[in-house]
């Protein structure tokens, strides 16, 4: 018997989905029947990701969409083709994520770009998805954090991280960043059909253990090699988010293992999760959009 029930007619975004957990996770939902619309970060690698997932599932109802999240103006019109296409959307995974060797302020936002790609450009693509995900039966946000954000610091007075660029602290703080969204979405969401939980799929061998040098490159590769998890693995817990009716009505929450656990202290900030989705929505340039359900 099938651990999950089928989820023909469902349908179902994944981003970061070329390669790693993302990709495993859409494997795994268009084995269950779902209509998997697949985002990349430009048209040749996912459509190639596409292609190869109908061959291996036999579900021909795999769907390429692109966009560099880097590039704001990308993921609006990722969100403008998606509601072309499928007015209703059953689960959203915000997977992509990436982080970045040098320092990098992406403008006209002011912000440094790995704070950009991990937590602006899903803030926005989650806002532009909310009409689709309220339309389904009952939608579901899954949004890709980590552990790291357990040492994560978030001064939202140095979003460009002037006073000083380390790749572990620009890392921590997005995945810190994923969790404030996610507590703060579930709670302007309630009273809606649409929950919101975030994840961590543990150490995953994954295209992002890469910093731009050979000598370090080589040696995390040697070592996520003996040490990782398999692509498959760190995807479980999405895919349980994502289809399992245990988890239906849960929202607000932060897995590991299919397990609900507590992130940290700095997570739980009601406060700094206001003033981030405040700052948020005026970078992104949502303060003239309806306002989320439930936020008053």
């Amino acid at each position: 018997m099938p651990e999950f029930p089928p989820m023909h007619g469902k349908v179902c975004l994944i981003t970061g989905a070329t390669s790693g957990i993302g990709k495993a996770a859409a494997e795994a939902l268009a084995r269950l029947g779902a209509t998997v619309l697949l985002v990349g970060r430009n048209q040749p690698r996912a459509e190639a990701a596409a292609r190869e997932l109908r061959n291996r599932t036999g579900n021909p109802e795999i769907h390429p969409f692109w966009a560099d999240f880097a590039d704001l103006d990308q993921v609006r019109s990722l969100a403008q083709a998606v509601r072309s296409r499928f007015p209703v959307l059953d689960v959203l995974v915000n997977n992509a994520g990436t982080v970045f060797p040098k320092w990098e302020v992406v403008e006209p936002y002011g912000v440094e770009k790995t704070f950009l790609v991990n937590h602006l450009a899903p803030f926005l693509l989650t806002h532009l998805l909310l009409e689709p995900l309220l339309a389904a039966e009952q939608g579901r946000i899954i949004n890709v954090a980590s552990e790291a954000h357990r040492r994560g610091h978030l001064d939202l007075d140095d979003l460009a991280m002037a006073r000083g660029y380390n790749l572990l602290r620009a890392y921590r703080r997005s995945k810190l960043a994923n969790l404030l969204f996610t507590y703060e979405l579930a709670r302007r969401l309630q009273g809606t059909r649409v929950t919101a939980n975030a994840m961590h799929p543990g150490v995953v061998a994954t295209r992002i253990w890469k910093v731009g040098f050979a000598p370090l490159d080589r040696l995390l590769r040697w070592w996520m090699r003996l040490t990782a998890l398999t692509p498959e693995e760190g995807a479980d817990t999405i895919v349980y988010l994502a289809a399992s009716p245990e988890v239906a009505s849960v929202t607000g929450k932060y897995f590991i293992k299919r397990r609900p656990v507590r992130s940290s202290p700095a997570s739980y900030d009601t406060d700094l999760a206001r003033r981030l989705w405040e700052v948020s929505v005026r970078l992104v340039g949502l303060e003239e959009r309806a306002p989320v359900p439930g936020q008053g």
